[in-house]
C-alpha cells in the first residue's frame, strides 16, 4: 500500500511514519533530514496554534506543506538537483587503461580523501579524546549531583561532533550525510528524552565512530606519509643527481660488496638510474591516489553507517 492510498495522518506520528513509508528506499541520510523537517514544520504550526487538535492543524498542513507521499516526490527531487549543483564535474571518460590510471590525477574525490585521510590523525586524537575523558568523568561523577546533567551534555556533545563529522564526511568523502540531527522528541518528558539518548543505538555507535577514528587515523597517516616520502623522494631522484654532479660528490663508491651489487649501484647513481626511479616514483604516486580514493570510499560508509540514523 503507497503513501497515497492511506488514510489521511490524525496526528504528527502518522504523518512522519507515511512520509517515512513514502521515503522507504532512499538514502537514510535523506530521511532524517526529511523528517527532521517535517515535523519541525509541524511542530510549529501546533504551537502557533494552541486551540487546534493534531487532526484539524494537519488536515489544515496537508493543503498548504503536502501531504506525506507529496512531500517524499519533492525531497527526491529536490535531492537530484542538489547533488547535481554540488557534485564536482566528473573527469573525463578514459577509454584506454592508461587514461583509467594517470585520469585519476584530475578526479577531485581523490585529493579530497587524500587530505580527509591525511588529516585524519588530526580528527582521531580530538574525538578520542574527547570521548574518552567524557565516558570517565561522566562515571565520576554518576555518584554526585551533578552527574546526571553532566552526562546529558556529553551525549548531546557526542551528537553534535558526529552531524560536524558527517559534514566533513559529505564535503571531502562525497558520501551522503544527514545536514540535520534527530528531531528531539519533545512530547516525551524530561526523563524520557534522556531515556531515549541512552538508548538510542545511534549515541553509541556515533562513540564507537569516534574512538576508531584514531587508530583508522594513526593507519592512514602513517600509510600516506611513507608512500608520499618514497614516491617524491624517488621523483626527485634526477634533482639530487644534478645537485651531485654540479657540487662533484661521489655517489656511485661501492667497497666491499659483490661485483653485481657495485654495478646496480653504480647504475642507480648515474642519469638512466635517476630516470628510472623518477618514473617509478610517479606510477607510486598515481597509485597512491587510486589507493586514498577507495580508502576514501570506504572510511564513507562506515562513517555512514555509524552515524546515520537508520530509516
Amino acid at each position: 500500500m503507497n503513501a497515497s492510498s492511506q488514510h489521511p495522518p490524525r496526528t504528527i506520528a502518522e504523518y512522519l511514519e507515511q512520509l517515512r513509508a513514502a521515503l522507504r528506499g532512499a538514502d537514510p541520510a535523506l530521511i532524517q533530514d526529511a523528517l527532521y523537517d517535517a515535523e519541525e514544520h509541524l511542530r510549529a504550526e501546533l504551537y502557533e496554534r494552541p486551540g487546534r487538535d493534531e487532526a484539524a492543524m494537519l488536515e489544515h498542513v496537508v493543503e498548504s506543506y503536502g501531504a506525506p507521499d507529496e512531500v517524499a516526490e519533492i525531497y527526491r527531487d529536490q535531492e537530484i538537483r542538489i547533488q547535481r549543483a554540488i557534485r564536482p564535474p566528473p573527469p573525463p571518460k578514459r577509454r584506454s587503461a592508461a587514461g583509467h590510471f594517470f585520469g585519476v590525477i584530475a578526479d577531485p574525490r581523490a585529493w579530497g580523501a587524500l587530505f580527509y585521510l591525511l588529516f585524519g590523525l588530526v580528527t582521531g586524537i580530538a574525538y578520542f579524546t574527547w570521548v574518552v575523558a567524557g565516558l570517565s568523568m561522566s562515571a565520576g561523577f554518576s555518584v554526585l549531583i551533578i552527574g546526571l546533567p553532566f552526562i546529558v551534555l556529553f551525549f548531546g556533545s557526542v551528537r553534535g561532533l558526529a552531524l560536524l563529522e558527517g559534514r566533513l564526511v559529505e564535503t571531502m568523502l562525497g558520501v551522503r550525510m544527514p545536514r540535520r540531527p534527530p528531531y528531539p522528541q519533545k512530547h516525551m518528558s524530561l526523563f524520557q528524552r534522556i531515556g531515549a539518548m541512552f538508548t538510542d543505538p545511534r549515541s553509541w555507535s556515533s562513540m564507537l565512530y569516534a574512538l576508531l577514528l584514531l587508530p583508522l587515523g594513526i593507519f592512514y597517516f602513517t600509510l600516506i606519509v611513507t608512500w608520499l616520502a618514497v614516491s617524491l623522494s624517488f621523483i626527485a631522484a634526477p634533482i639530487l643527481k644534478l645537485v651531485a654532479v654540479l657540487g662533484h660528490w661521489d655517489v656511485g663508491t661501492c667497497v666491499g660488496a659483490p661485483e653485481w651489487i657495485c654495478g646496480g649501484v653504480e647504475w642507480l647513481s648515474g642519469w638512466g638510474g635517476a630516470t628510472v626511479l623518477c618514473l617509478l616514483g610517479l606510477l607510486l604516486f598515481f597509485l597512491l591516489l587510486h589507493v586514498v580514493r577507495g580508502l576514501g570510499y570506504l572510511h564513507g560508509q562506515l562513517a555512514k553507517h555509524l552515524l546515520v540514523q537508520r530509516a
